[in-house]
């Protein structure tokens, strides 16, 4: 029998209305006589949901009864009442029930819950709390929560006999199997993400009224994705790529998203050619490679065609393109956004992600090899960093001008393939993100979570953009297909934390359960509720428009080259040397002599030297330069020092870093063991490498065996950022010369990462290790320890 509950107590002056109106309401439904003929419970149900009913019919006519007209309607009209909007008109009722769906929610059991539904409660807005399972300690069921006697085999006429149709068991688990993967992200489709909270420095209300921003030491809630672009889901991670960054804050505001990449700048201007350039960089339809890369006739056949790409192709051949790990990556807002305060002021401002680990990245060979030896090798990095309390960080940063300083600058801020350097615009320091908490599950989390750049909260405002303006559209339509339809927000995941209440109804897969019959604004029926927030909500920015309708680009979009030779020149000459050697790789892949000789002539615009080794390298002249549309004005800035990979190094610790700890039997137990702890403490992954799996024994008889927790089969040089050789031993001389530990430590010099030797320098030599640079300096990367200097090894 299911419990009963009371209404809410009414107020004495209103109980002679309302009994008057159950009066009439036991009349048309039978009258008493029809309560006397029903068990007692039943009865005392019965006259509870017509005491209610009568309490909603009344609370009703007397809720509706104080709005005589939309007192609203007047601030419809006029430039004054659209800048300064009004709240909406809210009536309330004194008793719950009046704004119910039915009287009868007054009855519960275990499926409908308690009865009365918390006003003003959103159930999407709860925690993920909401959402999690376990099964733990539970008897296995189908979805209809049937117990299960045998999940081994089907239902089948006799122990030979064919399987029965009636299998519904089998059936339900089948289909769902069958339906399990959704539509793959057309981009961005390889991902891996991570829970964590931006923490605020300090509060930013003179520019902006953006909640996170609001305190300092105020923390929101985030869940950030990164991703690779080009490649489909099952796709590897260290290819030469853009990489997506992609941040949602959880705001007692509303949900607010910076969907960015780790470069500042973008291959093209505007939206319209957002599907022609992923079509081009996609495997080429008629065969379906290469995937996960553009070193093919199609996108460098596209890109050639527009010239505006130039700047974004040198950082896509930078090592920019090839990070060495999720958190030593820097990630951009990419466009330029407005931060509004509480007047009404704006500012323009550019977002930026800055790694406390220090920007790296990996060089082609180790990229190579590491898309052999660990194909998941970002998603493991970000996974193992955060379950092992190696927190990642980043450090957020904006750019801020005002639309004067943005009006004198030679290039247009609205211009996607431009950045605004930081010299003319330092990075201002906001706060900081720290990744904390892996995802329960990748489906439901890392998969499901849906981003777009609509996604804004009062303080947030877009520029004229057209890139972005496109973005707007293209983030929401792909989630309808992805995600099943329009209701992909209530997916835990996706919810905010900010209450949500609209009129918004049905549509495939609702998982709310709206209360009341009121599903449209203005009314009076629900008492005005949902109303409309007035100065509170969420305003545009009224920047003014005065041209004319028209499809077009503004003149300073039409400078393509500036910046590209800005990038080219702010690199070092090792990074140069990078640039020219994955220019001459992807061309080399171009199977039609014309797109390589017109990319060249675009790289004459660019640089003499980059054109001359890219051309040198692929085998023809230089061809004369691609026409300019407009000519270069002199800029006072030749170089940007932000622009290379040395000035970000980091903090220089080893926090973070994989550690190959290499042990044989002639190395000192004691020693390894206290390198081990040591590089522990300081945050450090360390792991114990040698030839084989299981325990070899020290140097000396009595050392305590030490395991191996991997192999140089599995766990190659490019997978480690470091190395500590702890000895070679005298009964083992074949020892030095394990091809597999003179080519982890060939590759451990060739792609520069620090080597530690403990003990005899023979094996270096073995490896074609040279201690000492080609000019004679002892080369800092490199150092042989007869005794352990444990600092001095941590500093390397």
């Amino acid at each position: 029998m299911p419990t009963k509950r009371k209404t809410k107590p009414v107020a004495k002056d209103r109980q002679t209305d309302i009994d008057a109106s159950l009066g009439t309401l036991i009349a048309t439904s039978g009258g008493p006589s029809t309560l006397e003929a029903t068990p007692e419970d039943a009865q005392l149900v019965s006259a509870t949901v017509l005491h209610a009913l009568a309490v909603q019919k009344f609370g009703t006519g007397d809720m509706v009864s104080r709005v005589s007209y939309n007192e609203n309607k007047q601030y419809e009209y006029g430039s004054a009442n659209a800048l300064t909007p009004v709240a909406g008109t809210m009536v309330a009722s004194t008793e719950d029930v009046v704004s119910a769906s039915t009287a009868s929610e007054i009855e519960s059991n275990e499926k409908i819950g308690d009865g009365v539904a918390n006003i003003g409660v959103s159930p999407v807005s709860a925690t993920l709390d909401r959402a999690r399972s376990d099964a733990g300690g539970q008897v296995l069921t189908t979805n209809m929560g049937l117990s299960i006697s045998d999940n081994q085999s089907s239902l089948k006429a006799g122990l030979r006999g064919p399987t029965l149709l009636e299998d519904f068991i089998l059936r339900e688990k089948i289909t769902h199997f069958d339906h399990e993967r959704i539509p793959e992200r057309i981009v961005h489709a390889r991902g891996s993400g991570a829970h964590g909270y931006f923490e605020c420095f300090e509060p930013l209300n003179e520019i902006t009224m953006a909640a996170p921003l609001a305190a300092a030491g105020k923390r929101t809630p985030v869940f950030v994705r990164f991703s690779t672009v080009a490649g489909e889901r099952g796709s590897a991670d260290t290819v030469r790529d853009v990489r997506g960054f992609a941040v949602k804050f959880y705001t007692e505001s509303g949900n607010w998203d910076i969907v960015g990449n780790n470069m500042p700048v973008f291959f093209i201007q505007d939206a319209m050619k957002f599907p022609d350039l992923v079509h081009a960089v996609k495997p080429e339809p008629h065969h379906g490679m290469p995937q996960a890369a553009s070193a093919h006739d199609t996108f460098w056949d596209f890109v050639s065609l527009m010239p505006e790409s130039t700047h974004m192709l040198l950082w896509t051949m930078s090592d920019r393109a090839i990070p060495r790990s999720y958190s030593t990556m820097q990630g951009f807002g990419v466009h330029t956004f407005r931060l509004v305060n509480e007047t009404g002021e704006s500012v323009f401002c550019k977002f930026h992600w800055n790694p406390k680990a220090g920007t790296h990245s990996l060089v082609w060979d180790e990229a190579v090899k590491i898309n052999g030896a660990d194909p998941d090798f970002h998603r493991r990095d970000l996974w193992e960093s955060i379950e092992s309390g190696n927190f990642p960080e980043w450090e957020l940063g904006v750019q801020i001008f005002t639309e004067a300083q943005a009006d004198s600058f030679d290039f247009d801020v609205l211009d996607a393939t431009k950045l605004v350097p930081e010299e003319m615009v330092p990075v201002l320091p906001i706060g900081r993100m720290v990744l904390n908490r892996n995802p329960d599950n990748f489906f439901a989390e890392t998969e499901q979570v849906a981003f777009g750049t609509a996604n804004v909260i009062p303080g947030i405002d877009f520029s004229n953009d057209p890139l972005l303006a496109g973005r707007h559209h293209s983030y929401l339509d792909t989630q309808l297909s992805r995600l099943g339809g329009p209701n992909f927000h209530e997916i835990p995941i996706n919810s905010p934390v900010a209450k949500v209440h609209n009129n918004q109804r049905d549509g495939i897969h609702r998982q709310a359960i709206p209360r009341g019959r009121v599903a449209y604004d203005p009314n009076s029926l629900g008492g005005g509720c949902p109303f409309q927030a007035g100065l509170y909500g969420y305003a545009s920015f009224p920047a003014p428009t005065h041209e004319d309708k028209l499809r077009g680009k503004p003149e300073k979009f039409a400078d393509h080259f500036s910046q590209a030779t800005l990038f080219w020149n702010s690199q070092n000459r090792t990074e140069r040397s990078h640039i020219v050697a994955a220019f001459r790789f992807e061309l080399s892949k171009v199977q039609t002599q014309p797109i390589r000789e017109r990319v060249v002539s675009m790289l004459a615009n660019v640089a003499k030297e980059l054109a001359e080794k890219v051309a040198e390298g692929l085998g023809f002249p230089v061809p004369p330069a691609m026409p300019r549309l407009v000519e270069p004005k002199p800029s006072e800035l030749a170089q940007s020092a932000a622009l290379s990979l040395t000035a970000r190094p980091g903090d220089g610790s080893v926090a973070g870093l994989r550690v190959a700890v290499i042990v044989n039997e002639g190395s000192d137990a004691a020693v390894v063991r206290k390198v081990y702890d040591e590089l522990i403490r300081r945050n450090a992954a360390p792991r114990i490498l040698s030839t084989q799996l299981g325990a070899i024994s020290g140097a000396r008889d009595n050392d305590t065996p030490m395991h191996v927790e991997v192999s140089f089969e599995i766990a190659p040089s490019v997978l480690w950022d470091a190395c500590v050789v702890t000895g070679t031993s005298p009964r083992q001389p074949e020892v030095r010369n394990d091809g597999g530990l003179t080519d982890f430590l060939s590759d451990q010099y060739r792609h520069c990462k620090p080597i530690v030797v403990l003990g005899d320098y023979d094996i270096l030599v073995d490896a074609k290790v040279a201690a000492n640079l080609p000019g004679g300096a002892p080369d800092p990367g490199v150092a042989i320890m007869k005794t352990l200097d444990i600092d001095a090894l941590c500093e390397l």
